[in-house]
């Protein structure tokens, strides 16, 4: 029996992390809602503050590790 080769390790580890993905961004994401709703009801935040959070998000930049100075 021969090892597999490193593409097709890759190609499917790959696979699986994509599936994890498809399985926890969809809870990920009624979770924040969750959250933001609560923030709303209990009038810790208004749906602006909100709405400016997730434009600061947007904005902020991508890539590298965390720490680690951006150009």
């Amino acid at each position: 029996m021969t090892a597999a080769s490193p593409a097709k390790t890759d190609d499917r580890r790959l696979a699986e992390i994509s599936e994890t993905l498809d399985i926890m961004l969809p809870e990920l994401t009624a979770r924040i809602a969750a959250v933001e709703h609560l923030l709303v009801e209990k009038e810790i935040c208004d749906r602006e503050e909100l709405l400016e959070a997730r434009e600061f998000v947007d904005e902020r930049p991508r890539g590298g590790f965390a720490g680690e100075q951006q150009d």
